[in-house]
């Protein structure tokens, strides 16, 4: 598949456990020319920030330790890219302004408000009760009461200006890369009738962002001050763009999803493309094919369609045309993507021939080795191994890629097994030893 869906052990501070994160070598590489600019402009080009795609049909986007979270329904809905990279720009506000860090610190201080406030007013209603006066008591049992709101409204009012914030630090970075603050006011203006077609009545000091109206009115004023309020995406970029959203519409509901999306430019090239990936997908090889081919006719140097070309081979069973179409694909890729390292790999692992293993360890390695979350690359090269009779590294492989995943248990039993059938003291025996000998913490 093009779109790998990982169920990954990703933990944050507003989701714990595993969430479904969406590996994609097209997607990844547009989002990251969309936040190389904001990331230089904001002064994190440096600090490593990841984006994660989670495959999730809303409009939504979250910051948490040093990764930028992008739902694909977020993809999906924007109509250009400006408005991803306002986006962008806004949680790269928050990164920038160390807005978590100050959260955890607002957050235990909302805490020790609330039980401070509650002692109080059970100390006031002790009081009371002691003196004889009921008016005492009933009193502190409303400060009891009083004091987890108050904190609460406390704490909801500092996020509020965190949002306000993160919003001027998004127009300055676009003005700073010569972008428009335009595609922020649409999202804002999409959420504002939202809410209004839902009959959203809320209190504005019961929400922990401002009011889309109050966010509109601000964002307005300020954007409409750049020079550059009006500059429009390059038409290379909003094909790219349109592109993706044609993708996750066919991965997510086929061609009526796209057909949706693309209703009023169905002969666009985003709308052709996801036609010929929900083909695909349905087993139409022949049709997808003719479709990919007329695509990269057009654009031959796009290494995503020689990608694409080469999972239509490997559904239609033709694993050495598709090995082909990914070498093609690895040749063109300038961001040298480890997920079509691996790819290419998996497609000499599905020719069978124990002469192509060699080609498939050399390719999964590269892979892994450029992108150590390639989680599928660690169970086919696991494959490799064992087809090319290296059986010791093939459980390695596969401890490492459990490892990984946050799989401990299942890791430890496969280093294990590894360990057993290595000499002791070498690098291959120690990486199982490490594995071995984990303890979590």
């Amino acid at each position: 598949m093009s779109i790998t869906i990982v169920y990954g052990p990703i933990s944050t501070a507003s989701a714990q456990g595993r969430i479904a994160v969406v590996r994609d070598a097209e997607i990844e590489g547009l989002l990251l020319d969309y936040a190389r600019p904001i990331f230089k402009a904001a002064g994190l080009s440096r600090k490593g920030i990841d984006i994660i795609l989670v495959n999730n049909p809303s409009f939504n986007a979250f910051v948490d330790g040093r990764r930028i979270f992008i739902n694909t329904g977020a993809l999906a809905t924007a109509a250009t890219p400006n408005e991803i990279i306002g986006v962008i720009a806004h949680e790269s506000g928050h990164l920038a302004g160390g807005h978590q860090q100050r959260l955890r610190e607002q957050i235990a201080r909302a805490r020790t408000l609330a039980v401070v406030g509650a002692l109080a007013g059970i100390g006031a209603a002790a009081a009371g009760s002691l003196s004889g006066t009921e008016g005492a008591a009933a009193v502190g049992g409303g400060l009891a009461q009083a004091a987890p709101s108050v904190a609460q409204r406390a704490l909801l009012s500092y996020r509020r200006s965190e949002e306000i914030t993160a919003d001027r630090a998004a127009v300055k970075y676009l003005n700073a890369t010569g972008q428009s603050a335009k595609g922020m006011l649409t999202t804002f203006k999409r959420f504002s009738q939202n809410n209004a077609l839902a009959g959203v009545r809320a209190n504005p000091y019961e929400q922990s962002h401002p009011l889309p109206r109050d966010r509109i009115a601000l964002l307005d004023e300020i954007a409409k001050k750049s020079r550059h309020y009006n500059k429009k995406d390059s038409p290379a970029l909003q094909r790219r763009h349109d592109m993706i959203r044609g993708k996750i519409a066919a991965y997510s509901g086929g061609a009526p999803a796209v057909g949706r999306v693309f209703r009023n430019n169905p002969n666009s090239v985003g709308a052709r493309y996801g036609m010929a990936i929900s083909a695909y997908l349905r087993g139409d090889t022949r049709r997808a094919m003719s479709e990919i081919d007329k695509l990269i006719a057009g654009d031959r140097n796009n290494a995503y369609l020689h990608e694409m070309k080469g999972e239509i081979f490997l559904k239609a069973r033709q694993p050495s045309k598709a090995a082909s179409a990914f070498a093609k694909a690895v040749q063109l890729d300038k961001y040298k993507s480890g997920i079509l390292r691996g790819r290419l790999g998996f497609a000499y692992l599905s020719t069978g021939n124990p002469a192509e293993m060699k080609k498939a360890i050399r390719e999964l390695r590269a892979s892994l080795t450029s992108d150590p979350n390639n989680f599928n690359a660690y169970t086919y090269l696991s494959r490799a191994y064992a087809k090319a009779g290296d059986v010791a590294n093939a459980e390695l492989t596969q401890a490492e890629g459990y490892f990984r995943a946050g799989k401990v248990r299942d890791a430890k039993r496969f280093a294990a097994r590894a360990q057993q059938k290595m000499k002791k003291g070498t690098p291959s025996w120690q990486r199982a030893n490490d594995i071995v000998k984990y303890k979590s913490k």
